[in-house]
């Protein structure tokens, strides 16, 4: 869902998809484990909600960090307002395309779920719903980004994020319009991502010395956030704002450390991951339902293995065949329809 540089053997930035790969797991197994407590079915409970606070203080920010990387490189490339035409095309469109897709598919099979869908929710794409709430924010805080950053100096980089780690930790006594708190929430991770690229070189010049401290660090916050301070994700301020970025940074010197031998798998996982977070909630759904009211299975541990595999796996396999299949307008906006292109073409035309 970020947007990746790296050539078809897995370059010099195979890390980014290998930091994708792992947020996409997880965001699968979180809702997937979910949809399994919420539908009843006996689990840890204790274990349940101790793994979903800590997957929920970071999977969601990784991916605006992810985002915030090759800002400027697409700015630069693009301008802002092709740029901006662009995420129309890739991030607007499958928000519309596909929260109709699911939340009619959910209406339809209401008393098949654990949810109460109605139409007029479905319909209201001006209050995002489901896991689409994330392509809403990240379209704002692309757009917010395009015009707070004008240039890529050391000073704007560093106050930006200053800003934005203030606002993040001051989110509650910030007055929202018109959902403006999507970007008060989340502008300081894609501002992470901006920054992080100047220094990432610095990284891989000694990728297992970091991946290791990492992970370290990664283990101390989480145990000292839960454990110690007793806090879940929820509980926003200063520990989950630092909770948050040590476990970016983890995931990225970790993945920066893994990406030295690239596996194809694992690059072509972090390359589907916009297609995995559009249908896996309705790829993970029908396969609990399916085991559970058809096979007759009850077992978490079955649930968790099976709706993660058809959560990821499916998804995989429709792109893989729409691709092949060369169908466009399924996860972007097709060339006919694209805004950027008809802006291109009218720019030349000025």
């Amino acid at each position: 869902m970020a947007q990746a540089q790296h050539d078809a053997a897995g370059g010099r930035d195979a890390w980014v998809d290998y930091a994708k790969a792992i947020g996409i797991v997880l965001v699968v197994y979180g809702h997937v484990a979910r949809g399994v407590f919420n539908a009843g079915i006996p689990m840890d409970g204790p274990l349940y909600r101790l793994v979903d606070s800590i997957l929920y203080s970071f999977h969601m920010p990784l991916f605006f960090f992810l985002s915030g990387l090759f800002f400027f490189h697409s700015l630069r490339r693009r301008g802002p307002v092709a740029l901006a035409a662009n995420k129309v095309d890739t991030i607007l469109y499958p928000y519309v395309l596909w929260s109709l897709i699911q939340g009619l598919t959910e209406v339809g099979l209401a008393s098949y779920t654990n949810g109460n869908v109605t139409l007029p929710e479905v319909l209201a794409l001006w209050d995002p719903r489901a896991q689409f709430w994330f392509l809403y924010a990240l379209f704002m805080v692309i757009m917010t980004a395009i015009l707070v950053y004008r240039r890529d100096t050391r000073g704007l980089l560093w106050g930006l994020l200053a800003v934005s780690a203030l606002a993040y930790v001051f989110q509650a006594s910030i007055p929202s319009l018109l959902h403006s708190y999507f970007v008060v929430k989340n502008f300081v991770f894609f501002a992470l991502g901006v920054w992080f690229y100047t220094v990432k070189d610095r990284l891989m010049l000694h990728p297992g010395a970091w991946a290791a401290a990492g992970v370290a660090a990664f283990v101390a916050v989480q145990y000292g956030f839960h454990a110690q301070l007793g806090l879940i994700c929820s509980d926003t301020g200063v520990a989950s704002l630092v909770v948050a970025v040590v476990s970016i940074l983890a995931v990225a010197s970790l993945s920066i450390w893994l990406a030295r031998f690239p596996a194809r798998w694992v690059l072509a996982l972090g390359g589907a991951s916009m297609a995995i977070y559009l249908m896996h909630v309705l790829a993970a759904s029908g396969a609990r339902i399916f085991v559970s009211r058809f096979l007759g299975i009850h077992d978490a541990s079955v649930h968790l293995m099976v709706g993660c595999l058809v959560g990821i796996g499916l998804p995989m396999l429709v792109l893989l065949i729409m691709a092949r299949l060369k169908v466009q307008g399924v996860f972007e906006t097709p060339t006919r329809l694209s805004l950027e292109t008809w802006y291109r073409r009218h720019a030349r035309e000025l």
